[in-house]
């Protein structure tokens, strides 16, 4: 039996020493991604794919975060997070991490992964490497694709500053009249509408074994600036990449047509926001830098000195090239076995779920045969009678679009809630919503003052005298494409209780239901938060009345302070605590007389890490969870959400496995100590690797083959 720690009563939990800063948690986080890059055991256009990743990331976080807390900065707010930092010391320590995390990205890539490129058989080139040949192909391309597209603007006084887009690549070139040795200031933007990559036909393209030579546009463009200059002298040029503010939030209250008021503000992003950001190259001299600095209201602190190929995350590109023995071996997710039958027209997904719930788990089972198939068939059932769904993030292509298109069309009651407010995906939700429309479908934009990231769908079937209600609820959004990069769970039931609670909040979703009492769901902003707690305190009094206490909680991102301190009233007591979380983490971990017994994992690897997992031990009659909220004030507070408990045997064992291989993994995990730091697990001295990733594709291939669920040890 564990027996309960003496607590001490002297211990305040809201002390800023207990607490890890978010953004800097963050930036952690993209260095773990960064890390993969340089790793030797990661396959080498994975290495680039990473790298990319890393760069994207930023983008975003300088767009909200970063620009965020400019905000704050501006308008003199000085109130410290729970640990202890103010908006500028959050900025001064974003700026010191940063700085030089970015030269060693641009380092590596220069030093390291370019080469091996070429080693490859892959030539990106600079416009010098390349022959007199290549350059006259260059040119003539430049000429008839490139040149009719550009458009040059000088700055002087009739000519203003231009206004420059959110994360547009320019050339700066200076520019001198040979006449009056007036020397002026010109900005090229580089096009976003042409490939970033020019490459050279095969006959020109030397060297055996060449897969494929090229370089940068911004290369053939600079290196042809006397077409866009005729009769003047170009001293120089220099690239320069803009990152501006994109966190505008619409005011629900006052949008008479929240579609038009999202419409405006996306619009914003492009041009309105202030540039929080500045890229440049190293070489640029100090009077352009200083130009710019004033024309785009830039302090020098917010200038990110670069060497090499600005925006990396179009490393993309060579993931493009066939060289398969270079990337990771290709997995096609497989079927999961109550699904068979329905794959090949046996029975219908409806029989299959009245057998029992179904566990879901992408992309080890496949997206297509399971959610969209669930939704493809309610589509064309004649039995069914109403599909309601919501959307937060879907694919431009959607077939669960189609499908929800051609059920209307079959005559059924369709309810789609689209979150338009979902950032960065506003344009395309807005796209589908029209389209759904347009077809019959009821839209609904969601609740006002709250984002609906819950992913569920209802499904109203006639059988017989009776209305029978099938669910699905799940982790991740209904997105085929991410549903193959990403690690997501999902349940299909026809549970009474399950269809009720979903009813229920559908109702609370499109209509003024204030429903606050749900029979098996946990739902935020009304029921999550407080069943949390009261399942954390549960495992506190367990052990203080001498039984088990044990706590596994696996998600994207822990931040919220009341969550935390109770984390830590539970190591005090002696629950045993693991958690996995992917990215942001501000508890601290291992703090003696405080969280002891809590302990961190992080793992990055082939998939994105997506699910969110929650079990408490409860003496032995345990609990396990699955559902769409991270502990973060906003998913708490902010959002919709739905948590459904997992009862099924099979189901609670299968969930309890994935967590235990996570838990033993030591190839993509990392450990976190309590002074903020991550260190990569390594194989012991058996050398036997355990990557969570590689043990579920095996776990999902055994699977299939016997048709049984085992345990992996």
């Amino acid at each position: 039996m564990a027996q309960a720690a003496d607590v001490s009563p002297t211990v305040d939990f809201s002390d800023p020493q207990y607490f890890l800063n978010r953004e800097l948690s963050w930036l952690e986080f993209n260095d773990r991604v960064l890390h993969e890059a340089n790793d030797s055991r990661t396959p080498f256009l994975e290495q680039l794919k990473f790298a990319a990743i890393y760069s994207s990331n930023l983008d975003e976080f300088f767009m909200v975060r970063v620009s965020g807390l400019m905000d704050q900065v501006s308008a003199g707010i000085r109130t410290k997070t729970a640990d202890g930092l103010s908006p500028a010391e959050t900025l001064a320590a974003i700026r010191s991490h940063l700085k030089p995390k970015l030269q060693a990205q641009h380092s590596l890539f220069q030093t390291e992964l370019r080469p091996q490129l070429q080693a490859h058989g892959v030539y990106l080139l600079d416009y010098a490497e390349l022959n007199a040949k290549q350059q006259k192909y260059l040119e003539d391309y430049f000429e008839k694709q490139i040149f009719p597209v550009l458009t040059p603007l000088s700055v002087d006084p009739a000519h203003p500053f231009p206004r420059l887009s959110n994360l547009s690549l320019n050339l700066a070139a200076s520019v001198t009249n040979p006449e009056t040795k007036v020397q002026k200031f010109a900005r090229i933007k580089v096009p976003n509408n042409l490939p970033r990559f020019i490459s050279l036909p095969a006959e020109l393209t030397t060297g055996a074994g060449t897969i494929w030579m090229g370089t940068t546009l911004e290369e053939v463009i600079a290196n042809h600036l006397d077409f866009l200059f005729p009769g003047m002298e170009v001293s120089g040029h220099y690239l320069f990449r803009i990152t501006r503010d994109a966190d505008f939030p619409v005011r629900e209250d006052d949008a008479d047509d929240l579609l038009v008021a999202m419409e405006e503000e996306i619009s914003k992003r492009r041009l309105e926001g202030f540039v929080c950001r500045l890229e440049i190259e190293q070489s640029m001299p100090p009077d352009l830098r200083e130009g710019l600095m004033q024309e785009l209201k830039v302090a020098e602190e917010d200038i990110y000195e670069l060497s090499g190929v600005l925006n990396l995350k179009d490393l993309f590109f060579f993931l493009s090239m066939p060289l398969p023995e270079l990337k990771d071996k290709p997995w096609n997710a497989l079927v999961n076995p109550r699904l068979k039958g329905v794959d090949h027209g046996e029975e219908s997904v409806f029989g299959a779920i009245r057998k029992g719930d179904i566990l879901l788990h992408h992309p080890y089972e496949s997206f297509a045969s399971s959610v969209q198939t669930f939704i493809a068939h309610a589509a064309r059932d004649p039995r069914v009678l109403t599909i309601k769904i919501t959307l937060y993030r879907t694919s431009g292509d959607s077939p669960i679009v189609q499908s929800l298109i051609a059920a209307a069309e079959n005559g059924k009651q369709v309810v789609a809630l689209v979150e338009i407010k979902a950032r960065f995906d506003e344009q395309n939700n807005i796209i589908w919503a029209r389209k759904l429309e347009d077809a019959g479908v009821h839209v609904v934009y969601g609740v006002v003052g709250l984002k609906t990231h819950t992913k569920t769908t209802l499904v109203v079937r006639q059988e017989g005298d009776r209305l029978r209600r099938y669910v699905h609820i799940g982790t991740g959004n209904y997105n085929p494409k991410t549903s193959k990069l990403y690690t997501d769970l999902g349940i299909l039931s026809c549970r009474d209780e399950l269809g009720a609670d979903l009813t229920d909040l559908f109702n609370f979703l499109t209509g003024y239901s204030r429903q606050a009492n749900y029979r098996k769901l946990l739902v935020a902003p009304l029921t999550l938060r407080k069943r949390m707690l009261q399942l954390i305190d549960r495992e506190i009094e367990h052990v203080e009345q001498g039984q088990q206490g044990r706590i596994i909680a696996k998600m994207n991102s822990l931040v919220d302070a009341e969550m935390i301190q109770a984390l830590y009233r539970a190591s005090q007591a002696g629950v045993q605590i693991d958690l996995i979380i992917r990215g942001i983490c501000c508890l601290r971990p291992g703090v003696p007389g405080v969280s002891d017994n809590i302990r961190v994992l992080s793992i990055i690897g082939r998939f994105l890490e997506h699910a969110r997992i929650f079990y408490f031990t409860n003496d032995g009659a345990e609990e396990i969870y699955i559902g769409s909220a991270d502990w973060m004030p906003r998913n708490l507070d902010r959002r919709v959400e739905a948590i459904t408990p997992i009862e099924e045997p099979a189901a609670v064992q299968e969930l309890k496995d994935i967590v235990d291989i996570m838990l033993t993994d030591n190839r993509h995990a990392w450990e976190l100590d309590a002074d903020g730091v991550f260190t990569q697990r390594t194989p012991g001295p058996d050398g036997d690797s355990r990557s969570t990733h590689d043990l579920l594709m095996e776990r999902a291939v055994k699977r299939d083959q016997s048709g049984t669920i085992d345990s992996i040890s």
